[in-house]
């Protein structure tokens, strides 16, 4: 029987660790070590169906397809016929022969650790493997403008020298003002003068135009892809296999701003406020879709004029910019970032994380201190959780005294429970509810350092070099020696099994279950966990681990107050090892 038990619990924990593999690609799959996109040898052809493409939780290329989109870059921006862009964050150029902004990398941002790394690219030209751009254009009488170059009256768009484009055509002058501040966003200011007879039917638009090959993965606790926010809601209902699926989407509710999300970055366009415009999203085929702005139509008689306002953000979400542009009036711009229900915690946990690696200088640290910050806070929680324990341990005897002596009548029986309870000033949900009320606030502090783009790059100590990526140190390959790289579930590194072994000290200091396949599964789990956690980013492992340090400490400390809690245990564990032996 005992062996069949441990059989069991065998073959559960292998179908556990082996399924994990594929079940955290899908739920979680910022564990994972980058996977390789599909590689790319073209720009998409017309019809062609493209592999599916394999998403990481931070997007971006594989070796291959980032060598093709280099080559393809030389290509397309050595042409000429493009207007520089240069501010404090951002850098690239517009493309005078279709008036796109399809060039802009972020400067304080590199695509890896390594040294010399090239900056993380946001927008790239049309028919490049990363393809991603921005269009502010105008419908004349229902058609678009011809194509045809754009003029311009400067060379390069600076914070302190705004640009302006101008084109002539069917009796109509328009004009696009581009203005650039010292962060992330651009502002198109289009213009349209009627200089003709007749009247004119116009309607400014701009559209956000993107491959998802390069997309971070949508995620249960992260969304990436389309978003915005429709009325006085942000919208993460729409992902780019909906858009495939059903056709296009016309959110409800006035468009306060709209575009395309990643985990890190983000591409949104911002209509002037008080306009009226319309929303949409829409798959072109080819793993390209678009986002399109369109305001609503004006005709104008000859000699007169219309203006309309859009903004363009392009780059990195970070709280403290999405809340200046907030704070500017654009709508929940704050909320690019998925916080969830548990924002009110995340916000001023990322709060505090910001001050404790400012004042550390280690982001690695400043976890380790916020994690003692969070678990001092919640220890009297915990104490008044620990000591509702003892005092049920203590009346245990006599809760098995009535239950033995009133097993037929259940009713008899709990009214006695209630009375026992009373008089010893027991409440039995007392030891349920701190641990209820913990619940929130640790996931959101897990959901902090999953959605922070602080984290990113930053090292640890000695080998850590990305607290947002894996642990590279593993094992099975000798730490680097063997040239191979292990598979993500096997990819056991030094901080999993640091996170194994505590996890087993935490669980030993826990009763022993009565159910002897229980037994085993909780002495096999840690070892399981090991496996489950090794590929997830190395910051969240050190959160864990450094949990677990704190619970060891803290059961510990809660079991030298109520030695009558520690002796129930250690009994209940005797008489738990006697049955699986027996």
């Amino acid at each position: 029987m005992n062996q069949r038990n441990v059989l069991l619990a065998v073959v559960l924990s292998a179908l556990l660790l082996l399924g994990w593999d594929a079940l955290v690609g899908y739920l979680y799959p910022g564990a994972r070590n980058p996977a390789p996109a599909p590689t790319v040898a073209a720009a998409p052809q017309p019809g062609a169906t493209p592999a599916p493409t394999v998403h990481t939780r931070t997007g971006g290329l594989d070796a291959a397809s980032l060598a093709i989109e280099k080559a393809d870059l030389k290509t397309a921006l050595a042409g000429g016929g493009r207007i520089a862009v240069d501010a404090p964050r951002l850098a690239g150029s517009i493309n005078l022969a279709t008036g796109t902004i399809d060039d802009l990398v972020l400067k304080t941002y590199k695509e890896t650790v390594e040294k010399g790394s090239d900056p993380v690219r946001l927008f790239s030209p049309e028919g490049t493997p990363a393809q991603q751009f921005a269009e502010f254009g105008f419908l004349a009488n229902g058609r678009k403008l011809p194509a045809g170059p754009w003029q311009a009256d400067g060379t390069k768009l600076t914070p302190q020298t705004p640009v302006t484009l101008t084109k002539q055509a069917g009796g109509l002058t328009y004009r696009v003002r581009f203005t650039i501040d010292d962060a992330y966003m651009l502002r198109a200011e289009q213009r349209v003068d009627n200089s003709g007879a007749a009247g004119a039917v116009v309607q400014p638009y701009a559209l956000l135009n993107r491959t998802d090959r390069n997309a971070s993965q949508d995620i249960w606790i992260a969304h990436s892809g389309p978003m915005g926010v429709f009325g006085d809601s942000a919208n993460y209902d729409v992902d780019y296999k909906d858009l495939v699926e059903d056709g296009p989407v016309t959110p409800q509710g006035a468009v306060r701003w709209t575009g395309f999300t990643d985990i890190y970055w983000l591409s949104a366009l911002i209509p002037q406020p008080g306009a009226q415009a319309s929303a949409g999203y829409r798959s072109l085929g080819n793993t390209l879709y678009r986002a399109d702005l369109l305001y609503q139509p004006v005709t104008l008689a000859p000699g007169t004029g219309i203006t309309r306002t859009t903004q363009l953000f392009a780059g990195a979400k970070e709280s403290a910019v999405l809340d200046r542009y907030e704070a500017a009036g654009i709508p929940k711009f704050s909320f690019a970032i998925d916080w969830g229900w548990f924002r009110w915690f995340e916000r001023p946990f990322l709060w505090l994380l910001q001050q404790l690696f400012h004042f550390a200088g280690n982001f690695g640290v400043a976890i380790i201190l916020l994690t003692v910050i969070v678990r001092a806070a919640l220890f009297p929680i915990a104490q008044k959780g620990f000591a509702s324990m003892a005092a049920m341990k203590a009346i245990q005897p006599r809760m098995k005294e009535l239950q033995e002596r009133y097993k037929d009548d259940k009713v008899r029986m709990q009214t006695e429970m209630q009375k026992l309870f009373q008089s010893e000033g027991v409440n039995p949900l007392a030891g349920c509810l701190p641990m209820l009320l913990q619940m929130p606030i640790l996931f959101a502090l897990y959901k902090v350092f999953v959605l922070a783009i602080d984290m990113r790059h930053q090292p640890f100590v000695l080998w850590i070099k990305d607290l947002s990526a894996p642990d590279p140190a593993h094992i099975l390959n000798l730490f680097g020696l063997l040239p191979f790289t292990p598979p993500s579930f096997l990819a056991i590194g030094v901080l999993a099994v640091l996170l194994g072994v505590t996890m087993w000290l935490t669980f030993k200091l826990n009763p022993a279950p009565a159910d002897p396949v229980q037994q085993q599964m909780f002495a096999i789990m840690p070892w399981v966990l090991m496996f489950v956690m090794a590929p997830f980013a190395a910051g969240l492992l050190l959160y864990w681990i450094t949990s677990n340090v704190l619970t060891i400490a803290q059961q510990k400390y809660l079991y030298a107050r109520h030695p009558q809690l520690k002796a129930a245990v250690e009994a209940e564990r005797a008489a738990a090892k006697a049955a699986t032996q027996g």
